[in-house]
């Protein structure tokens, strides 16, 4: 679209700008769209028609960091890596790591209630979000920026926007609760004969590794063939195993050779018991950094297969599995079914891959997919979000009372509904 000289003079950074630019577009009702790194899967971060896109890049600064109770205040532009690295340098990690984390924001991972693979470890950034900087449709910037991990004065307005999508409001700035960089890091690569002795083998993590566990990955032996065929330099870890499945163990902790010891011990037990074939505990940074390749390949992995179908469910950890089984049943030899994903957290990344995208093949997933979650009482957007893509599959996860409840939430704080249009809530809800 066009814009005009006054929407011009305010194109950059910062909240002032961000809060020009909002309340410009709510007097003229012209919608905006929010953009991170622009890494997401469903759609979240992209125009539908001609909608002004904000995007945070620029403000990409570090305000402080409280090296006593490990919080980080940023800007919403901050590129997850790079905190990371600001952080490592301090002594202390962010609570959560992504795949993405070289291109993705943290005002994008807020906006998203990013997930990802620590938070079996640390939990969800609802939990550690301490506070947040947000400029609403109206360009009222409302600060929220606290850093106290008590305060208990009224409603915690901040969790509204945490996983909204920018369609209340736009992230600006961001106070984190960061954990220590523990000294002690180790990481076993194992292989199962099938997903209930992967079920056992979590429970048994939990109670035998306790303090020290997180990261409990698995995958089926479909994603790592995907991941030995698609991409270059990779091998598999236990090359003479023939197992249906692989669990990836990390645990970190402060003193080395007791952590080693207790993991050692878990994985005697584990083969003992039958829960695991085989498995090795990675001896040096590189075979740490290629068992994580392997994990966080299978993404990239499945794309350069070519066209692919993927879903991002929260499941029963019992049940989790079983979709994937569906999914090979009713396809059969129209594609092929890859099943990974965060176990220790019941999140499934089903990846359906095809060789070329079929009407005849969404057919056959959708609805069923998203039915299937349903009736086990899932979530069809474990971490991902909503986005354009499920908008109006929200249904399937939440009420008609609570989807009406949001809907007014909304249009209280967007009433001209400019916020991130055709995402997150069903359009006709807003009409």
């Amino acid at each position: 679209m066009k814009i005009d000289f006054q929407l011009q003079m305010w194109i950059g950074c910062g909240n002032i700008k961000v809060s020009k630019i909002l309340s410009y577009c709510n007097t003229k009702h012209l919608a905006v769209v929010p953009q991170g790194g622009n890494t997401g899967l469903v759609g979240g971060s992209v125009p539908v028609y001609d909608e002004v896109i904000i995007s945070l890049a620029s403000m990409d600064k570090i305000i402080s960091f409280d090296k006593v109770n490990g919080i980080l205040t940023c800007e919403a532009g901050c590129i997850l890596q790079n905190l990371n690295s600001f952080l490592a340098n301090e002594g202390f990690i962010m609570p959560l790591d992504l795949g993405a984390k070289g291109s993705c924001q943290i005002g994008g991972n807020v906006s998203t209630n990013a997930g990802g693979l620590r938070f079996i470890r640390y939990g969800s950034l609802h939990g550690n979000t301490l506070g947040l900087e947000v400029v609403l449709a109206n360009g009222t910037v409302l600060n929220m920026l606290g850093t106290l991990r008590k305060d208990n004065t009224g409603y915690d307005l901040k969790h509204l926007f945490i996983g909204s999508e920018g369609s209340l409001g736009i992230v600006t700035k961001v106070s984190i609760l960061t954990p220590a960089k523990l000294l002690s890091t180790n990481l076993a690569f194992l292989a199962c004969q099938d997903y209930l002795s992967c079920q056992k083998l979590l429970l048994e993590a939990k109670k035998g590794l306790g303090e020290i566990l997180s990261a409990f990955e698995f995958m089926d032996s479909h994603s790592i063939d995907m991941v030995l065929v698609h991409l270059e330099g990779i091998r598999n870890p236990l090359p003479l195993s023939l197992s249906k499945f692989y669990v990836l163990i990390e645990t970190t902790g402060s003193d080395e050779s007791h952590d080693k010891a207790k993991l050692e011990a878990f994985l005697l037990r584990s083969m003992e018991d039958g829960l695991v074939s085989d498995g090795v505990i990675a001896q040096d940074i590189n075979q740490e950094s290629m068992f994580w390749r392997i994990r966080e390949g299978i993404s990239e992995a499945t794309v350069k297969a070519g066209p692919v179908y993927k879903y991002d469910l929260s499941l029963p950890v019992e049940k989790l599995y079983d979709i994937v089984e569906e999914m090979r049943l009713r396809l059969g030899e129209m594609a092929k079914v890859v099943g990974y994903g965060h176990l220790g957290d019941g999140n499934l990344h089903l990846n359906i891959s095809a060789t070329e995208y079929s009407d005849n093949i969404i057919a056959k997933i959708e609805p069923f997919v998203y039915e299937w979650t349903s009736m086990h009482r899932g979530s069809i957007s474990a971490e991902h979000g909503l986005g354009l893509m499920k908008a109006n599959k929200i249904h399937y996860s939440k009420t008609s009372e609570t989807v009406q409840l949001m809907a007014s939430i909304k249009k209280l704080l967007d009433p001209n509904c400019i916020l991130n249009p055709y995402k997150v809530l069903p359009q006709s809800l807003l009409n």
